[in-house]
Parts: structure tokens; sequence; C-alpha cells
């Protein structure tokens, strides 16, 4: 029986993704699914031995050992550096989805207006049951209570113009904001080019940072990106400036950003993607290194996870295999 005519053995070892079982199985035909246990020691390579098709968020080169019919690693997100180059094989293509651009983008606005009403302020103080507006504690800060400064009029820069870029950038435009964006190609067109006020190439980070209001970082993390965001660079930034990253901790140099809003030389931070990994349900100990701070929004890496994202990620994952197993080119083959 040729591999084409046979139903393929599709591993998958996200344990997110396996959530979507039903709407991964949504394919022409039936195959075989193993889905690994992610409380069972060596379940992802038990899961992929074997299969053709290994569907996941992170891979090594371990859960890849005698892994001789693969041909096709299919990232569940839109990010493959959890993915060791080394663990695909030659010439087996590895795809990635997306569709979290709208959901990550109204994080970083429902962040970046936490922030400048003073939410997380506010709130504390009506949960000890104090009433502090301009009305009842008039003057200036500290002793008084600030003015809210609105989004619109603002400008939000962009560090990438990718699919959550573009979708931040149309609602930032929506509430009357100026958006810049750094890119590596700041001649490109494309989709969502006509929302930019100004485009600034990668050699020109600082320029951008002193332009912006609210900067928002969403490029992927290489080792030409990786701790970009440095001292330097915050310097760059005045005193009521907000950094919202939503693309991968180490992008940010974190004694840098610490430092920043320790000495309140910045006006606050959403941190949404962390240097540590998790273990488990335990935050890392960078988390209350931040904790502490005044004006910082904390979450755990969630601001793409509507199940809406996962629905249709699991989409696009179910058509690249019918078009795998059509003989069919990919799409979103990233190499």
């Amino acid at each position: 029986m040729s591999a084409a005519s046979r139903p393929l053995r599709i591993a998958v070892t996200d344990p997110i993704m396996s959530a979507f079982a039903d709407d991964l199985r949504r394919t022409e035909r039936p195959h075989e699914w193993v889905f690994a246990d992610p409380g069972v020691s060596g379940s992802a390579r038990a899961a992929i031995d074997g299969a053709d098709v290994v569907i996941c968020s992170r891979l090594t080169t371990d859960d890849m050992a005698g892994a001789d019919h693969v041909r096709l690693v299919h990232a569940t997100g839109a990010g493959v550096d959890r993915i060791d180059a080394e663990a695909v094989p030659d010439g087996v293509p590895l795809c990635n989805t997306g569709h979290h651009g709208p959901a990550i983008a109204e994080h970083v606005i429902m962040t970046a207006l936490m922030l400048r009403r003073r939410a997380l302020e506010a709130d504390a103080e009506m949960r000890r049951g104090e009433w502090r507006t301009i009305a009842t504690v008039p003057g200036s800060p500290p002793a008084g209570v600030p003015y809210h400064r609105s989004l619109a009029g603002s400008t939000l820069g962009l560090i990438g113009y990718g699919e959550i870029g573009r979708s931040v950038a149309h609602l930032a435009k929506a509430f009357g904001m100026r958006v810049v964006a750094l890119r590596r190609h700041p001649d490109a067109g494309g989709p969502g080019t006509e929302l930019l006020d100004r485009v600034y190439g990668e050699e020109q980070l600082h320029p951008m940072l002193r332009e912006s209001d609210v900067v928002v970082v969403t490029a992927p993390l290489t080792e030409s990106t990786r701790g970009m965001i440095d001292a330097d660079a915050l310097a760059q930034l005045h005193a009521d400036a907000l950094i919202v990253n939503v693309a991968r901790g180490a992008l940010i140099d974190e004694d840098a950003l610490y430092a920043a809003l320790a000495e309140a030389r910045i006006g606050g931070a959403a941190i949404d993607v962390w240097w540590d990994a998790p273990q488990g349900a335990e935050a890392p100990p960078v988390v209350q290194r931040f904790a502490a701070l005044d004006r910082v929004v904390l979450t755990p890496h969630h601001s793409g996870h509507a199940g809406e994202v996962f629905t249709a990620r699991a989409a696009d994952i179910a058509r690249n295999i019918d078009l795998l197993d059509a003989g069919l080119p990919l799409e979103r083959q990233v190499r």
C-alpha cells in the first residue's frame, strides 16, 4: 500500500492543541491520531515514533530520535523558536499557523488603557475603601491624583509589523492614535501599509522610540533581535512612555527594564512574555521581581489565548494535512 493511500499517523504533542482534537480531525479522510500525555515522561517521543506528521509547540532532537517516517512538522503557533532546527530532518517542511493577531491586539490596547487610566491604582484604592479622584485629592502628583492621558493623539510605535503588528495598528487607528513601525524592509508594501504614519528601518530603533508614547514589541526572537531593547534603547523613551511586550521576553534586557521601571524613568510596562520558563503552574521567580513594582501589568503569556484562535489554528493544520495527503504544496511553510 502506498504512503498516499494509507492513513497518516499523526502525533500531537502540544497539550493545548490536543484540547481541539475534534477540530484537528476534520480532515478530508480519517487518519491515525496519537496524542502525547504531558504528564508522562517520554510520551512525546513515543507518540512521534512511526509518525508521518508531528504537531507540536516544542520539539527536541531527543523527541525525534528514530522518527524516520516524518513528512511534516507543524508548529501550533506562529513562533518556531522552541523547535530545535536540528530536530527537523533535512527536506522535511516546517509550517506554522497564526490567527492570534486580533486577540493579542485587544490585549495590547487593554493593557495600554489600564496603565494610561491608572486602573490598577484606582482598583487597589477602592478595595482599601478610598475614593481618590482629581476632585477629592486635588494637586500635582505624587500627593494629588493625576489626570488621565487619552490614547487619542498619542503615537504608538510597533517593533515588527507582521500579523500582530497589523492587528494592533488597526485598533490603534480606531482609538485615534498615530502609528509608526520599525521594519526590516521599510520600503516594503503589503497589507496594512496604509495604516502607518511613518516607517523606520531596523537601524533606526532609537529615533522611533523617542517618537513613541506606547511601544509594542511584536518582532520574532532571533539572534539579531535578542536583547535589542537594552538600557540605551530604554533611555530613549520619555518619562510617560509605556512598553508592551507580546513577543518574547528575551527581546528586552530584563535588568534594564526593571531598572527603568524601578527608577520611574518610563511610565509603565505590560509584560505578557517572560525570560524564564514556568515550572508547571508556578510562576518563575522573575515574575515576583516585577510584581513588586508599581505601574506594571503582568500576565502569563495568554494575550492570544482566545478560543477562536485555536479553532482557527486547528483548521489550518487540518488543511495542511489534507494538502500533504494529496501531494500538493503546503501553506505557511517557514522552512
